[in-house]
């Protein structure tokens, strides 16, 4: 598992297996969030596996399939909403990481700044800054 710290409460991985959910569980997270649509997928690595998986070992799963078309204010909302309800930090995944890191980014849009929210997803190694446009419009909006 390669988790990348957005915020101490926020973390993004690339796709993760069952097998990984011990390790995840036990480096503190409370619930991982699968940002990863099935069909992009082997059966395997579909959230019902993982969500098995993820349970198994104690945590909470959730679902939020992403993708370009549904990277929408609504699903930003979303995601915060599942990350903001959890009790400790969550674990967010995708196939590289970058859609969980600009679905958070969106979702910050009117409580940060454009360049406090790139500053921080560029920390965790993800190049946003053609969001920028976005933020800033969804800021003032």
């Amino acid at each position: 598992m390669d988790a990348r710290v957005i915020t101490p409460r926020y973390s993004v991985s690339p796709q993760i297996s069952a097998e990984d959910l011990p390790a995840i569980a036990d480096a503190g997270y409370k619930t991982v969030i699968c940002n990863r649509p099935d069909a992009e997928v082997p059966p395997s690595h579909q959230a019902e596996a993982i969500r098995t998986a993820a349970e198994a070992a104690g945590l909470r799963f959730e679902v939020l399939p992403l993708t370009h078309q549904t990277m929408t204010p609504e699903n930003a909302a979303r995601q915060r909403a599942l990350y903001e309800e959890c009790d400790g930090p969550v674990l967010a995944y995708c196939a590289s990481g970058t859609r969980c890191s600009v679905v958070w980014a969106l979702s910050q849009a009117c409580e940060m700044s454009a360049d406090d929210i790139l500053q921080k997803t560029a920390a965790a190694g993800y190049q946003l800054e053609g969001l920028r446009p976005a933020l800033i419009s969804m800021a003032d909006s």
